[in-house]
């Protein structure tokens, strides 16, 4: 039952927290102190996020079983027990977000923002056309706030918020493309809302957050306050363009794309350009 229960919190996907380091990396100041604050605002969002998957999969057991892999999750197939995960959700939500209060006051309140945020896409949001990606780009631009009020920021840019907003709808919007083209003209069975998408629709959408999401980062890259004169953060962009296209190739011609963090896990060419992505972007922070 404990697994079952910690399957369910899905833990592959919490590697999505990893957003609150944003704060930490481009801030240009690492220090042991600014560290330690991160990874703990990083366990307790895992956490957070772990009790809203909880709280999700007991609001679509019913939708969930008529879906050709998720029926073989925990709850939609019997294997845990619901009242478990409904007192772990709120166990898990609410330590959560007190242990967050006591670290820092601010960092409490983003993460009470989140789970509100989450609430309102169970119950409500995620039956509404466009407010559902909308939604769930929200919990990622609240992960980089947790970051930024984690720890005391000099050179963070507000740059990153409209960067990261649109790199999640981005990643939002392959998922939802992959589930209109894996379940077709069930898509809505399972999720009421995906009746009023279509591929076309997602197509023409993932080209604009697309656009706008480079655009955003070559911004902050000469742009931004605080950067360093030389512009070598620029030699960051040609990476972030590859990795959007290397996705793009994945949910257009792999037919991947339901689980973004997924193909991060196992794609290697991805996991490359993230990493050489990193290396730039230190060398431009903290060396040159």
């Amino acid at each position: 039952m404990l697994l079952a229960l910690l399957e369910t919190m899905r833990p592959r996907q919490w590697v999505k927290n990893g957003f609150v380091f944003v704060a930490l990396l481009f801030d240009g100041l690492i220090s042991a102190e600014r560290v330690t604050h991160t990874l703990l605002a990083f366990v307790l969002l895992c956490l957070m996020s772990g009790a809203v998957y909880l709280m999700n999969d007991l609001a679509d057991i019913e939708g969930d079983r008529q879906h050709p892999r998720k029926r073989n999750r925990p709850l939609p197939s019997g294997r845990l027990n619901p009242s478990l995960a409904g007192i772990a959700a709120a166990v898990f939500a609410f330590g959560s977000a007190f242990a967050g209060w006591l670290l820092a006051p601010n960092f409490g309140y983003v993460l009470i923002t989140y789970f509100v945020v989450q609430i309102a896409y169970t119950f409500y949001l995620k039956r509404v056309v466009l407010l559902d990606v909308f939604a769930v780009a929200t919990g990622f631009i609240l992960r980089i706030a947790a970051g930024v009020t984690i720890i005391e920021v000099e050179r963070f840019s507000p740059w990153l918020y409209l960067f990261g907003g649109f790199l999640a709808l981005f990643m939002i919007l392959g998922k939802r493309r992959h589930e209109l083209t894996l379940l077709g003209d069930n898509a809505g069975g399972h999720r009421p809302v995906l009746a009023d998408y279509s591929v076309d629709f997602v197509d023409k959408l993932i080209g604009i957050v697309t656009t706008s999401c480079i655009v955003s980062y070559s911004l902050y890259t000469f742009l931004a306050e605080g950067l360093p004169e030389n512009h070598l953060m620029m030699l960051s962009i040609p990476f972030l363009i590859y990795g959007m296209f290397r996705y793009l190739f994945l949910i257009h011609v792999r037919d991947e794309g339901g689980a973004p963090e997924e193909i991060l896990l196992r794609d290697r060419p991805m996991q490359l350009d993230l990493i050489l992505w990193v290396i730039i972007v230190v060398l431009a922070l903290y060396i040159f």
